[in-house]
């Protein structure tokens, strides 16, 4: 309940403040103004060099060409964002030979359309009329050519910086299905998305958001399956962020999920072009980040937490066993050191004789009491984590493992804690690596219920999981309720089981709108032979 009235009073003051949050020109951007392109060569020049700022890498290349070499023109490009190559080849080459006759030579003001259309080789060319246009396209690695005489200037493609090739997932791996992952290039990940579903209703539209990083991000969603306020309210999320950077999907996600002092995310991510189109093709709208391999995804159920991509490549039954195991895995890694603490402190009676004599056994002589024994552990297991992750991979491998083993040994061989808090823990941590998308949600839970069983046992921790459920049933991402797939309807199929996949007819509900159907129904042959003639294996007719 705190999370959602912390939620609704900032709702409440972007109300109040919203001709705020429109983004204002910033005075260091291309896009503050619009001033035309001089007909002046040297002057455009200047100017453009103005805005952009005298860089290193910022070269220029002038150049003659047209008849009697009597055109002067200048290239301006930024050194590393661009295809040294293909500037060459698509630009200088076929420019300096062209060799119009009198009466085929176009007018300065025709100039940089006939150069676009006849002349030049490059893939995509844009003739724009401003400079601030012009440094907009320099400054994301296109080629801007000038024409002396010319009130127009040219954008050319000609990007070719160093980049990540297509390799398998780390934070997602898969024993059967696609190894291919996400890269930081943009135009490769659509790509990759574009290469799963090859539909024409699968549409992709650009924005730029960051005053100083106009960093790129492609919405994509198909028409006719998402739905369409979704769509409308992530345009209208992203075009109105006035800041100075974007420099990772994480702070599209923190500006525009509905509830950002929640523990549980509201927004889906990942870093698997599988997993993406799946949910594309559920209704869902990609988020894609230029400078990121993580591909956001909106809107988010809790239930896409226990999914995994390698659930529908599997048998119908293991792949639901698996997921069983998982929410399984989720309710320990969250309340298992809550109820040791509890079962030990308030409710003895609980355990059995043996087990609770070996348990007093074991922590006969430590000298704090059960709660301060597991914050202990439980610090010491974020540590090592956290450790783990930052640290180089080798090393932070062997700080994992053997920092765990040997502060495990030595603290119940000092006596500081139990040998039952450590087995405690230790099943605690395993378990919430089943469910890696829920992590954050796992560890704050976790230390909210320890405190609760600590002072008032079971009872509690039964008023944690009432407030934690009611939270949760007013969660909302985009206006799709949070826990709209364990209601009684077909999501169900796909929530805490998975049912095959020629019986998942529908769509989810609440998150596709429009063609909801995605798949006709049948039921597989279980017959090991069939004869199309009409007579089995031994020649009689059926």
């Amino acid at each position: 309940m705190l999370f959602e009235f912390m939620r609704r009073a900032l709702h409440h003051l972007y109300n109040s403040r919203k001709t705020q949050y429109h983004m204002a020109p910033d005075s260091g951007s291309p896009d503050s103004g619009q001033p035309d392109i001089n007909s002046s060569a040297d002057k455009a020049l200047r100017e453009l060099k103005d805005l952009l700022g005298d860089s290193s890498d910022l070269r220029t290349h002038s150049f003659r060409f047209g008849p009697d070499n009597a055109c002067e023109g200048v290239l301006l490009f930024y050194d590393g964002m661009v295809d040294t190559k293909l500037i060459t080849e698509a630009i200088l080459r076929p420019i300096t030979a062209w060799q119009p006759s009198k009466d085929q030579i176009p007018s300065k003001k025709n100039l940089a359309e006939c150069l676009a259309n006849e002349v030049l080789c490059a893939p995509d060319i844009t003739v724009v009329k401003t400079i601030n246009e012009l440094g907009s396209g320099c400054l994301s690695g296109d080629t801007v050519l000038i024409a002396d005489g010319c009130s127009a200037g040219l954008v050319i493609s000609t990007k070719g910086w160093d980049k990540r090739s297509v390799t398998e997932p780390q934070s997602e791996t898969v024993v059967r299905g696609p190894r291919e992952g996400f890269t930081e290039n943009l135009r490769t990940n659509t790509a990759l998305i574009r290469r799963k579903i090859k539909n024409g209703q699968l549409h992709a539209e650009m924005i730029s958001a960051g005053r100083k990083t106009r960093t790129s991000i492609c919405i994509m969603y198909i028409d006719g399956v998402a739905n369409p306020d979704v769509v409308s309210s992530v345009k209208e999320r992203i075009k109105r962020l006035d800041v100075d950077s974007i420099l990772e999907s994480g702070y599209i996600e923190q500006y525009i999920e509905d509830a950002p002092f929640s523990p549980f995310a509201t927004v889906g991510y990942s870093e698997k072009p599988d997993v993406i189109a799946a949910r594309v093709l559920e209704g869902r709208v990609a988020i894609v980040v230029d400078g990121t391999p993580f591909v956001l995804t909106a809107p988010m159920l809790f239930i896409e937490s226990f999914q995994t991509a390698e659930d529908y490549y599997a048998r119908t039954l293991y792949a639901s066993f698996m997921r069983i195991l998982r929410y399984m895995a989720y309710i320990i890694a969250a309340f298992a050191p809550a109820i040791y603490v509890a079962l030990t402190s308030f409710h003895q009676e609980l355990i059995p004789t043996t087990l609770l004599f070996t348990i007093a056994k074991a922590r006969e002589g430590t000298p704090f009491p059960v709660l301060l024994e597991m914050l202990i552990m439980v610090f010491s297991f974020e540590v090592l984590r956290e450790g783990g992750i930052r640290l180089p991979r080798p090393v932070g491998q062997a700080i994992s493992i053997v920092g765990a083993l040997v502060m495990g040994e030595a603290a119940v061989s000092a006596g500081l804690v139990g040998a039952a808090v450590v087995i405690t823990i230790a099943i605690t941590a395993v378990c919430g690596f089943l469910v890696p998308m829920q992590t954050d949600s796992i560890s704050l839970i976790r230390l909210i219920m320890i405190f609760l069983a600590a002072f008032a046992g079971f009872y509690g921790m039964a008023m944690g999981v009432l407030l934690m459920e009611l939270h949760l049933s007013t969660l909302t991402s985009f206006g799709v309720p949070y826990f709209s797939g364990f209601a009684w309807t077909s999501n169900l199929q796909d929530s805490i089981i998975r049912m095959p996949l020629w019986s998942m007819i529908k769509r989810p509900r609440g998150v596709s709108k429009g063609d909801t159907t995605r798949r006709r129904f049948f039921i597989p042959p279980f017959r090991p032979y069939s004869d199309p003639e009409g007579t089995d294996a031994e020649g009689e007719d059926h």
